[in-house]
């Protein structure tokens, strides 16, 4: 089988690299030979993964050096109003963990800029917090914000990034913060997830769509990138629904030989407990027992040379993102506040 790079993903903990570094002893050989020191840790139902990149780590895993903090509910619901109140918690409790060596005062200027096309929904969060924060401001009677959805090259005829380096050079900003829609390699993290980073962002990055980075190197200021994951590759989220229906079988299976079997009116739904694949292999063959990552890469196979190569998002997304927009400004604006009060 031709090896393809399906893991396509702007989300750091889903990087091969740190995937496959999951023990201790593991974690210790990715800090000591790759350059990348990884800690977990859990906030009430928010997983939080911290991972700092050096420049070994920049060249090995292609990541620029800095921080990445990864906020997850896997959760969470479109509805779950308890869930986005603890992301939106610890969301302000690493804005301040990042930001702990940027100085901001009553009179800084921070700017805030919304990345993505309004008008297609999955990469709609950047201009969705604009909105959001736009309307905190007016009825704030504030200006706490510099706020800016500039709209994507494709619109504009202009890189995005021109456009921000012209409004920095002008407003001389203390802090650039640009929120945008990220890709996910894994569809349990599509709409679950933050990742916070002080790297910048590649607008477009992890759907093959690579356009000039925004950085502190091209600004001169420091910049932090707040990300919500909304698109999955198809090949992935097929082969995902897949390793679902065979564990969802396999249990069946084993639960069949047990008295409590006989009693059983579940209906078909995703097993996380460890279950037996070998029990479907007669049914479907060996193909079943495979690791989800083969599954993975035998569909990107088969649809590398598709005319119609499908990202999928939740039916829902307009939803989600509504909670995301508001998550994002509230918190935006509570970290501000303890930020301005503490003195930094």
């Amino acid at each position: 089988m031709k090896k393809i790079d399906w893991n396509r993903t702007d989300l750091i903990d889903e990087t091969a690299e740190v995937v496959q570094h999951q023990t201790k002893q593991q974690k210790e050989t990715l800090e000591h030979e790759r350059g990348i020191h990884m800690e977990e840790s859990q906030q009430n139902r928010v997983k939080i993964t911290k991972v700092e990149v050096n420049a070994t780590g920049e060249e090995r895993i292609s990541k620029k050096q800095g921080t990445y903090i990864t906020l997850s509910i896997p959760t969470l619901t479109s509805e779950d109003r308890h869930g986005f109140e603890q992301m939106q918690e610890s969301l302000i409790h690493y804005l301040h963990d990042l930001h702990k060596d940027v100085k901001i005062t009553a009179d800084s200027k921070i700017l805030v800029i919304g990345l993505g096309n309004k008008t297609i929904t999955p990469d709609a969060i950047g201009p969705y917090t604009i909105d959001a924060m736009h309307k905190k401001q007016s009825e704030l009677d504030s200006s706490k914000f510099i706020l800016y959805a500039p709209g994507v090259t494709g619109q504009t005829g202009f890189e995005t990034s021109d456009y921000i380096h012209a409004l920095a050079e002008k407003i001389k900003p203390a802090l650039v913060i640009i929120v945008d829609a990220l890709a996910t390699s894994g569809s349990a993290r599509l709409c679950r997830t933050i990742q916070l980073t002080d790297t910048g962002i590649h607008p477009g990055g992890g759907v093959g769509n690579h356009r000039k980075e925004i950085s502190k190197e091209m600004l001169g200021v420091p910049v932090t990138a707040i990300g919500v994951p909304t698109v999955v590759e198809a090949p992935i989220l097929i082969a995902d629904a897949i390793d679902v229906a065979f564990r969802s079988i396999a249990a069946k299976i084993q639960e069949r030989d047990k008295p409590s079997g006989k009693l059983s009116v579940t209906s078909w739904t995703p097993v996380n407990e460890e279950v037996d694949l070998t029990k479907v292999e007669p049914i479907f063959g060996q193909w079943a027992t495979w690791p989800t990552e083969d599954r993975r890469q035998l569909f990107e196979e088969v649809f590398s040379t598709h005319p119609e190569r499908l990202m999928v998002t939740p039916k829902e997304v307009d939803f989600w993102l509504s909670q995301y927009a508001f998550l994002l400004g509230e918190g935006l604006f509570k970290w501000l506040e303890e930020k301005q009060k503490a003195g930094n």
